[in-house]
């Protein structure tokens, strides 16, 4: 009996091949509270703190079941491996200590093939630890990235893997959330990193200002990307529309209600702007696939673990939103369900200006959990019941 590691990515893997693994998470309670690992489908996790396993070792041994895979989860790793040897002493069979700690499992891309056509293949890049989306879209020998996250490295190798040249990276808002990886990406690989000025005009992230309405195109054969502003999540919020099939909408259009407005402290004037784009978004074509910047379950997803919805069951699916009548209605809605946005939302809002810059580990610290950027009575319901 010895222990071994895992990695992330082979922890969504067992997840999504529905294996009987107990996931044993041993930080303290209000870290595991504030964020934890999530499967698409059931899975069984237990949390006993590594403190607890130091000065009640018997007792914590006791709380884990024998005769099952036991993947262990901590803040950094060391705790998880301590934990491990301790579970192996016990006479466990198969235990394994994540690399590397949560981080990993909150930086996890896993890219889903959404479209392969004979000039153009279409990438959604799922973050399981956030809870969003971000897409490449590749046609010849070129890549051109939407919402990329602060896991760079990921999206350079990506696109090496595909014998692609990174050429433009755009985001669809000055994001909160978490850290974008424009920025960095356009400094590494000589990409042009593209923003809407509602966001960007007086930061320092160094980008190209986009213009509602034009199209932006490969070298050779490929399809077109057209811009178009639908401010309201933010000033700057801006989706964009793939081969007249796709729209990569960023926050304005999820599968489960809108981007709340509310992120930047004027909700009212923020609201009205986006219950405009929501009457104009409305007069897309039914038959346009939605691609969402964020995603609120897995319940969302497809059978292929792929976020795409078509924009008339968008609609219908949302249709206590869709169907507000005025824009008086439309603002009360926002104030009936706001809430308390995290406090490093600022912060993250400051690095994603490159008005601030943080040392890697405060990133992270920043960048962990998932996101709050929904507008639904959902989301309200949830914080009322953890009050």
């Amino acid at each position: 009996m010895t222990l071994s590691s895992y990695a992330a990515k082979d922890l969504f893997q067992w997840f999504t091949d529905k294996e009987d693994i107990l996931v044993l998470d041993v930080r303290n309670d209000k870290d595991f509270k504030r964020f934890q690992v999530e499967s698409p489908y059931p899975f069984d996790m237990i949390n006993v703190s590594y403190y607890d396993f130091m000065e009640i070792e018997e007792e914590c041994v006791a709380k884990v079941p024998k005769g099952r895979a036991i993947r262990i989860v901590c803040a950094k790793e060391g705790s998880a491996k301590y934990v491990g040897e301790i579970l192996v002493k016990h006479g466990f069979n198969d235990v394994r200590y994540l690399t590397g700690g949560i981080k990993t499992w909150g930086n996890l891309l896993v890219p889903k093939l959404v479209r392969e056509e004979e000039n153009y293949s279409l990438y959604q890049f799922i973050r399981p630890g956030k809870a969003s989306c971000s897409y490449g879209l590749c046609s010849g020998n070129e890549i051109m990235l939407f919402d990329p996250s602060r896991n760079t490295e990921f999206y350079m190798d990506f696109a090496k893997s595909k014998n692609c040249k990174i050429i433009k990276t755009f985001e669809t808002h000055l994001q909160a959330d978490y850290i974008s990886g424009s920025r960095v990406i356009a400094e590494k690989t000589g990409a042009e990193f593209w923003g809407n000025d509602g966001d960007f005009k007086g930061t320092k992230a160094g980008h190209t200002p986009l213009t509602d309405g034009e199209s932006h195109t490969f070298s050779q054969d490929g399809p077109e990307v057209t811009v178009m502003f639908t401010p309201g999540h933010t000033p700057g919020s801006t989706s964009f529309i793939v081969d007249n099939t796709y729209m990569i909408s960023g926050d304005m259009v999820l599968i489960e209600s809108l981007g709340r407005p509310d992120l930047g402290g004027k909700a009212v004037d923020w609201a009205i702007l986006l219950y405009s784009s929501m009457l104009k978004v409305k007069k897309l074509n039914d038959d346009l696939l939605v691609l969402p910047g964020h995603y609120m379950d897995w319940n969302e997803a497809t059978d292929d673990l792929i976020f795409c919805l078509d924009f008339g069951h968008v609609k219908e699916r949302n249709k206590d939103v869709y169907g507000i009548a005025s824009e008086e209605a439309f603002i009360k809605y926002i104030q009936d369900n706001m809430r308390k946005q995290p406090d490093e939302y600022a912060l993250i809002r400051l690095a994603n200006a490159n008005l601030e810059q943080y040392d890697p580990d405060k990133e992270e610290e920043l960048d962990l959990g998932k996101n709050e950027c929904a507008a639904t009575a959902y989301a309200k319901a949830q914080e009322e019941v953890g009050k």
